[in-house]
């Protein structure tokens, strides 16, 4: 994709995307909430679907004109029922987010009862911090990850939930490195007649590939981001039975948006029927092994791991018992200077604030599309140590960077 048209009537802008394009070809990207979507998705999403209004859905519009918009939407939907093996699918959410609003509108009124992860120990803002709408919303209480092993306590859950009486318990995580026990967290739902939303935003491709369990048929909503782990359009999908359907589709339209990004819809099709073929299920498990690969040379440096290690996609590292005067926003600094873009992030028990938390967490989702097998991985681990070891020394960082720029060419991303 070039930018040719967007120069000739925008320069400024055309530089600031060819300046993205090219920091994205020369970092390397392990965000574990990011990824790099095909050239085709690309296209897609920037299609003449931005056009269009569609408001409604298939067959359902409240505008003309929609017949090839709804050609993509039932492609979209018809693909998701596929590769996660749903009754019902709404594609059409913005964001994972705004997919949690459109079931809490559909299922909740203002001051039932949350129960949730806490956002230190790997939750979401959406599952209920005070900072965002479902905390403002709704009375929220939260449960925890035990802090010497760093699984979620699943007893204590249990607990929570019989005193706390929820309308509704929250599963899927945005820092867990495990996998996730989704009947436990159903029995316990069942227990005090609660539904159980699984939020899949991190998973959504382990789960469709098979390398992660799936909570659909075991939730009674599961929701997730399209442009994580899956590599499809951004936005966000709702999945359940068919019996809350339309409660689910009146709670996204008209009840929490207006007209579909359809351009997004369709980058959501695209990279659906790309996660259906046999390749895809390849990419996720060497996800998966590239972050066991990762870890384990990160242990083996003398880094501790949140949990002792990983099941998916990422790896949470705390600082505090190797390096304990080091925060996470130092490493993240330095890795960003040298050209490894990661994030600070909270660990259980944390003892420093959200904002210069005493951890980092690393995931291998967009490393593995770029090509990376364990070896590599590994070699990113060592650069990765060399940076936490010594975050303010400026010959290590260039060091790293010359061996990031190396990296880059050898497993180039767009051309």
């Amino acid at each position: 994709m070039t930018y040719e048209t967007v120069r000739e009537s925008d320069p400024a802008v055309a530089d600031a995307l060819e300046d993205e394009r090219t920091r994205q070809n020369e970092t390397l990207a392990m965000i574990a909430s990011e990824n790099h979507v095909s050239e085709a998705v690309m296209e897609a999403q920037s299609s003449e679907l931005t056009n269009k209004y569609a408001e409604g859905y298939p067959g359902e519009r409240y505008y003309g004109g929609c017949e090839y918009a709804d050609e993509v939407e039932e492609i979209a939907i018809d693909r998701a029922k596929e590769l996660w093996g749903a009754d019902h699918v709404n594609v059409q959410p913005h964001s994972g987010s705004q997919a949690n609003m459109g079931v809490y509108l559909a299922m909740l009124e203002p001051g039932d009862k949350i129960l949730s992860l806490d956002l230190t120990h790997g939750g979401h803002l959406s599952h209920g911090h005070p900072a965002n709408f479902a905390g403002q919303v709704y009375e929220v209480e939260q449960y925890e990850v035990d802090d010497e092993t760093g699984y979620i306590d699943y007893e204590q859950l249990r607990e929570t939930a019989a005193e706390f009486e929820p309308d509704i318990i929250v599963s899927g995580y945005s820092a867990y490195p495990r996998e996730i026990e989704w009947e436990t967290i159903q029995d316990a739902a069942d227990a005090v007649d609660a539904y159980h939303l699984a939020d899949i935003a991190h998973i959504t491709g382990l789960v469709a590939a098979g390398v992660h369990s799936s909570p659909v048929g075991i939730a009674d909503f599961v929701t997730g981001s399209t442009h994580k782990t899956i590599r499809a359009g951004r936005g966000g999908i709702i999945m359940c039975d068919e019996e809350y359907a339309d409660d689910i589709d009146a709670a996204v339209f008209p009840g929490s948006q207006g007209g579909p990004l359809m351009h997004n819809v369709a980058g959501k099709a695209v990279g659906f029927g790309e996660a259906l073929a046999p390749e895809f299920e390849q990419y996720a498990q060497q996800t998966v092994d590239n972050a066991r690969a990762l870890g384990d040379r990160l242990q083996e440096h003398g880094l501790d791991l949140v949990s002792d290690g990983t099941d998916n996609h990422l790896v949470l590292i705390d600082l505090r018992p190797s390096h304990p005067d080091t925060t996470g926003k130092d490493v993240e600094a330095a890795l960003e200077e040298a050209g490894i873009v990661l994030n600070a992030n909270t660990v259980p028990g944390e003892t420093r604030s959200a904002f210069n938390p005493s951890g980092i967490r690393a995931g291998t989702p967009g490393l593995t599309t770029r090509g990376f097998d364990e070896a590599a991985c590994e070699e990113i681990a060592d650069l990765i140590y060399e940076i936490v070891d010594a975050p303010h020394d400026d010959s290590v960082i260039a060091e790293v960077s010359d061996r990031v720029d190396e990296l880059t060419d050898e497993y180039p991303l767009y051309d």
